[in-house]
């Protein structure tokens, strides 16, 4: 089969909240997709620009406040996107994560141009039945009315859109999450150590679980269980004087972001995330394709990358306790188990 009956030639639309995360998860489809036509990025010039540049596709920066509630700022943001779709004219608009999705939804339904949202995860905004939650929900009927697809990275997530109006099932689409590539990732062989090494990755704030995180192993250490913590990504939320502190007691090593994690995985004897919610998430995928066990939390988006009791544990989300008996049953293990 060729690329053009694969994509037949058209000029596509990308709206995306942050480069790094669309280039990690998603350049290989770019390329796919640019095989027989005409992409479009729009996204902040963070840190993946330069790579998005070799792929080919036309750049256009685009300012988001990714974590702010601010009217204006988002009207703006609604007014750029309808401002790029009359410059640009695609055939068919791309989005990824919330903002992309809601105003980039709410663009393309004004003005008629075919609409393709990706839900890569709930996010904070429906945690609380608050007022919050009711704009959001409210924003997403507008946005998704005329949308094509709706893509999900869990069951989950896709049901409790249809449950509560914001699409009908005849639009929604489960993914597998954003996939990873098993060669660039492939199978590293298990270190030999004489202390545990837990690492995470991802983005340090509260709503990836890294306060149980540093509960659970404050506990471990305290009961003198030989072990250690790495922690890899930038830093969304300030933790840096604790961070510091557990530094100079010896057990956490903070990396800061990094742009291959890798080594990083072949050296952890396993994967901790105990995160609040997820889409699908790869960091879990990724340490699973380099044969590292893993311990997530038992909701959608992390339990699907676990056999419970076989390649990881799963624990009670929000819930530092169980968070430590899993980590300490991991340690427990012999090392050909």
């Amino acid at each position: 089969m060729t690329s053009t009956e694969v994509f037949p030639a058209m000029k596509i639309l990308i709206l995306s909240n942050n480069s790094g995360g669309l280039y990690g998860f998603r350049h290989e489809l770019i390329s796919r997709l640019m095989e027989n036509g005409e992409v479009y990025v729009s996204t902040p010039f963070d840190d993946k620009i330069p790579e998005l540049m070799e792929l080919g596709c036309r750049l256009i920066e685009t300012p988001i406040d990714r974590r702010g509630i601010n009217p204006v700022k988002d009207f703006s943001l609604l007014q750029n996107y309808k401002r790029l779709i009359k410059e640009i004219k695609p055939d068919l608009v791309i989005a990824y994560t919330i903002k992309p999705n809601i105003y980039g939804g709410l663009a393309c339904d004004s003005l008629n141009i075919p609409f393709i949202a990706n839900i890569t995860g709930l996010g904070t905004a429906f945690e609380k039945d608050d007022i919050l939650k009711k704009l959001v929900t409210s924003l997403y009927k507008r946005a998704f009315r005329s949308s094509r697809t709706v893509f999900f990275e869990n069951t989950a997530n896709k049901q409790y859109f249809i449950d509560r109006g914001i699409i009908p099932d005849s639009t929604a689409y489960v993914l597998n999450g954003a996939g990873v590539n098993t060669e660039f990732y492939s199978l590293s062989e298990y270190p030999e150590t004489s202390d545990t090494q837990f690492l995470f990755i991802g983005r340090i704030m509260k709503e990836k679980g890294i306060e149980e995180l540093f509960t659970a192993m404050k506990k471990l250490v305290t009961e003198g269980l030989p072990c250690s913590l790495t922690i890899i990504g930038e830093m969304e939320e300030d933790y840096v004087e604790i961070i510091k502190e557990y530094e100079r007691q010896g057990w956490l090593k903070y990396g800061g972001y990094q742009q291959d994690v890798r080594p990083y995985i072949t050296d952890c004897s396993c994967f901790v995330l105990p995160s609040y919610h997820e889409g699908m998430a790869n960091t879990l995928l990724e340490c699973a394709s380099m044969g590292r066990p893993l311990i997530t939390s038992d909701i959608p988006g992390c339990r699907e990358a676990v056999i419970d009791g076989e390649t990881g544990f799963l624990c009670r989300v929000k819930d530092s306790d169980s968070l430590y008996n899993a980590m300490k049953s991991f340690m427990e293990l012999s090392y050909d188990k």
